[in-house]
């Protein structure tokens, strides 16, 4: 497979894809996020995408990272190197919201005063862990940004651990879409709700290690 695969894709087989039921709100918020991977600003897309995801949004940069790698494959570092920035800045945010704002991060779908108890009570020993782990899997990487402000954890170890973790996960993201190549696209097209559950066991099992680590 060559580099010349560096124009925008466009989703395979439009013209053949089956109606999206208005159930199915998971694939419409896919199909929402993709669709900017063939606009001209899609690396600006990508950047408020990955801010966002740190603090309150639900959908993981990875699902616009992966399109735009494909679409123009010589500049997937790039993209990662995009993703990272924004995620640590939006990982500040969602930082701030926990130390001076929780009242306000309890609206957030997912968080809830519960967890955060939880999970700032564990903090002190192994914080920078749970930081590095949710910045790497599929757990909500803003439940964890929030849980360090509102537990006031070290903004250093905080920082150090977002960088690592993020930079991991979209870098590794890059290649592997690289990697594979335009027939991710149709693959995930194909399969999306058996990858929803695939995300869900996986986001699952996240929270799983992290109540062994105590």
């Amino acid at each position: 497979m060559t580099a010349v695969d560096d124009k925008p894709i466009t989703q395979p087989c439009a013209e053949a894809a089956k109606p999206v039921p208005r159930w199915a709100l998971h694939r419409r918020l896919y199909d929402w996020v993709l669709s900017f991977a063939d606009h001209k600003h899609s690396t600006t897309a990508l950047f408020v995408l990955s801010f966002a995801e740190s603090s309150f949004f639900p959908i993981p940069p990875d699902v616009l990272l992966g399109p735009l790698c494909l679409g123009a494959r010589r500049k997937s570092l790039w993209f990662a190197t995009v993703c990272t920035i924004a995620s640590v800045l939006g990982a500040f945010l969602g930082y701030l919201i926990g130390w001076a704002a929780i009242d306000l991060a309890l609206l957030i779908p997912g968080i809830t005063q519960p967890r955060i108890d939880w999970l700032a009570g564990k903090f002190d020993e192994q914080g920078q862990w749970y930081v590095f782990i949710a910045a790497l899997t599929p757990i909500p990487f803003k439940l964890l940004t929030i849980t360090a402000g509102f537990a006031k954890m070290n903004l250093l170890v905080f920082a150090v651990a977002c960088v690592v973790g993020r930079a991991a996960r979209f870098y590794i993201v890059a290649m592997v879409f690289w990697l594979i190549g335009p027939k991710a696209v149709p693959f995930i097209d194909k399969y999306f709700n058996l990858l929803c559950v695939v995300f869900v066991i996986l986001l699952v099992g996240g929270f799983v290690v992290i109540k062994m680590m105590h």
